[in-house]
């Protein structure tokens, strides 16, 4: 297994310059965020399925994780559907600029666990508290998602997030962190022993998961 210097969790994403989102709606098991609008003409850039987010519990000032497991680009009045215009975003920019701040991206993250950040011990269950409304929302740093993929909990919440299409978004998670991760070998074949016992019963399933991890 790679092992990397315990990541340095006190600062609260919400008051650094990585924070690209600000939550907007919270639940036990998950949170809505808002993807914050650039100083540049351009819409907010839409955070991947299976990406790895995290958000402060201010209480607590545990750092939560979550997975991304749905997204959209939307337009802020609810009344009026954005129409096609037949334009590049060049031409959008000189001829209708104000079309960048009628619209708004929003992401869902399915909550898989928590950190303490005193210890750096990874709790790979919901937390006592989801982040609180106008939390901040950054991206995992790499030495964040490996030290919390030392274990492989995580991944029974995913197959059990609901309204959210789990096969794919388990093959997701489990393809980000193997990059990360360096293409390491051994924590992959774990991460498939770990999917075969959770999914015994369920061979279809499993074969639908892992058909979609390449190695």
């Amino acid at each position: 297994m790679v092992r990397l210097p315990l990541p340095q969790f006190s600062e609260n994403p919400g008051d650094r310059g990585d924070r690209f989102a600000e939550v907007i709606e919270t639940a036990t098991t998950e949170f809505l965020a808002q993807c914050l609008d650039g100083d540049e003409l351009r819409f907010p850039t839409m955070p991947p399925f299976g990406s790895w987010v995290k958000a402060i519990d201010e209480e607590s000032g545990n750092p939560i994780y979550g997975v991304v497991y749905h997204a959209t680009t939307t337009p802020i009045d609810s009344v009026h559907r954005a129409q096609a215009l037949g334009m590049s975003l060049e031409e959008l920019r000189d001829r209708q600029p104000q079309i960048f701040a009628m619209l708004k991206t929003e992401f869902r993250a399915a909550i898989v666990g928590f950190v303490v950040p005193e210890s750096g011990q990874v709790y790979q269950y919901l937390p006592p508290r989801p982040p609180q409304i106008h939390q901040g929302v950054a991206y995992c740093t790499p030495e964040e998602v490996i030290h919390f993929s030392e274990g492989l909990d995580f991944l029974r919440t995913l197959l059990e997030v609901g309204n959210a299409p789990v096969e794919a978004l388990t093959a997701a998670a489990i393809r980000e962190i193997y990059q990360i991760r360096k293409t390491e070998r051994e924590w992959l074949v774990q991460a498939g022993r770990t999917l075969s016992l959770l999914l015994k019963d369920d061979y279809d399933r499993l074969r639908l998961i892992l058909g979609q991890i390449h190695p």
